[in-house]
């Protein structure tokens, strides 16, 4: 008999373990908060794009003239940077990085591939050292790899 209440207690002391999350009573339901007052991340899908080349809405002509962005007398090379790619939903040609603190024109310069893209250079709120998010289009002008962390040169104009 003792083996079975044992088991049973044991039984009981799991089930207790585990964590269920239920309103409060008085609280709204789960289904009627924000996702800040949940704690759940939304996700919401942007569009029915599943590709680079769906996600990258610009046109051949933007592309070409983004990536004719020869070296200017006025450049000033900000520093080097590991790149990743931005929110690929985030249309144009942009960089998020904390090698600037306001928003302003400049070019990204891919090394590896000899090739650079004109941008517009995002504040990232990081350290300049903190590495840089780059948008699709200027990703794939710059023929660098999606999922790498390709090293860039950025520019201010």
């Amino acid at each position: 008999m003792a083996p079975r209440i044992w088991i049973v207690l044991l039984g009981l002391a799991i089930a207790g373990c585990s964590e269920t999350t239920r309103p409060q009573s008085g609280s709204a339901p789960m289904s009627a908060m924000s996702p800040s007052e949940s704690n759940v991340e939304a996700v919401v899908p942007t569009s029915n794009a599943a590709t680079a080349e769906q996600f990258d809405t610009t046109s051949a002509a933007e592309r070409k003239a983004a990536a004719s962005a020869p070296p200017q007398i006025s450049e000033v090379r900000l520093g080097t940077t590991v790149a990743s790619l931005g929110d690929p939903a985030d249309p144009g040609f942009w960089a998020e990085t904390g090698l600037v603190d306001r928003v302003t024109m400049g070019r990204l310069e891919f090394p590896g591939a000899g090739t650079s893209v004109k941008v517009e250079l995002r504040p990232s709120g990081g350290s300049p050292g903190s590495g840089t998010r780059v948008s699709l289009p200027a990703m794939r002008v710059l023929e660098a790899p999606l999922t790498a962390l390709p090293e860039l040169v950025v520019f201010s104009s």
